[in-house]
């Protein structure tokens, strides 16, 4: 185990400090393009005044002929624009892929300033992240990069569940994690084709009060349990948590549906995979004005977040006080980053 006080070291010599406290950036979206799709890719720029994080998917959904594209797509994505406020991503290969290494070296030779994080798929444990933290350490050296690149874990298989803590506590490299629903229901044997949301048969019976009668039902969340872990692992580390894919692009309800539960869980953002997801992202992952109105209502009542006070016939202590906090701070970062939720916060 490393001892506390070298936590915080540089893991190669001449590799950048790393960061104390992750940096605080509003990343209600994490939008994916194919980046060996030259027409997607010239969007780029355009993409990129519109979405908080702009992603590079190089792993699942790229045909296996084209990996070496998408990451050369990539690099030259990265270098022919500038993404200012917006964070650039890359989700490269797993680790025990034949393209991951170049995916690495090559990614952060030529771009390796302008990326902020790299996505970390089907981590299973601490020593994942520990893997690529030390590479990430030996190319920022080499290539004389002065701003270390966060590392985001997708949790997908039933190993990564059951070591979500350490994983969270891996590294002071880790920007934070997402659920990944398919590769984890085939990971655990789960009975779904769907890739996040519900299932028609995932449900309770209402009790009924006479033999044979029609009874109601009640569709439950497969991913309650394994999203709160998450959360929970996360936010004791410092660090961020989002759901994942949402794949039925056919349904906007549902898709908003769990991107709420996710929201009022404790997730940050979400994946979108396809444009009509990134206003369902950005409406929910941001505090509803409503909320956010009675949330500075508890902050005025009770400057210090000491004693108790009543407003609208509702009893509001410390307790509520942070959670007031939790609601109004979010509202800040969203509107320094969105003009349009500025003017609805008046903040």
């Amino acid at each position: 185990m490393k001892l506390p006080r070298k936590f915080f070291e540089p893991l190669a010599i001449g590799a950048p400090t790393p960061l104390r406290e992750p940096p605080v950036k509003v990343e209600r979206m994490i939008h994916f393009i194919p980046p060996h799709n030259d027409k997607v890719r010239a969007r780029a720029g355009e993409l990129a005044q519109q979405v908080d994080v702009l992603l590079g998917n190089l792993e699942d959904a790229v045909p296996l002929d084209s990996k070496e594209a998408a990451r050369q797509g990539f690099i030259a994505m990265a270098k022919a624009h500038e993404f200012g406020t917006t964070g650039l991503w890359v989700r490269i290969n797993a680790l025990n892929s034949p393209w991951m290494l170049d995916d690495v070296m090559q990614i952060v030779g030529e771009v390796g300033t302008k990326l902020d994080v790299i996505m970390l798929p089907k981590v299973e444990g601490a020593w994942d992240i520990h893997y690529l933290d030390q590479l990430l350490a030996q190319l920022e050296a080499r290539h004389h990069i002065e701003k270390p690149i966060l590392i985001h874990a997708i949790l997908e298989t039933a190993e990564g569940v059951k070591n979500v803590d350490s994983i969270a506590a891996a590294s002071p490299r880790m920007h934070g994690m997402s659920l990944g629903p398919a590769d984890l229901a085939a990971s655990r044997g789960m009975k779904t084709t769907r890739v996040g949301g519900g299932h028609p048969d995932y449900k309770v019976l209402a009790d009924s009060a006479e033999a044979n009668a029609p009874r109601q039902s009640f569709q439950q969340d497969l991913w309650h349990y394994t999203i709160a872990r998450m959360v929970d692992a996360c936010m004791a580390n410092g660090i961020k948590a989002f759901y994942g894919p949402f794949g039925d692009f056919s349904d906007p309800q549902a898709c908003e549906a769990q991107f709420r539960n996710a929201f009022l869980m404790g997730c940050v953002g979400a994946w979108s995979l396809h444009p009509s997801q990134v206003g369902i992202a950005k409406q929910v992952f941001s505090p509803d004005p409503a909320e956010v109105a009675f949330a500075k209502r508890i902050l005025e009542a009770m400057p210090d977040g000491s004693g108790a006070v009543m407003i609208d016939g509702k009893m509001q202590d410390d307790a509520t006080w942070k959670q007031a906090r939790v609601i109004v701070d979010l509202a800040r970062q969203v509107s320094k980053k969105d003009p349009d939720f500025a003017k609805i916060y008046n903040i």
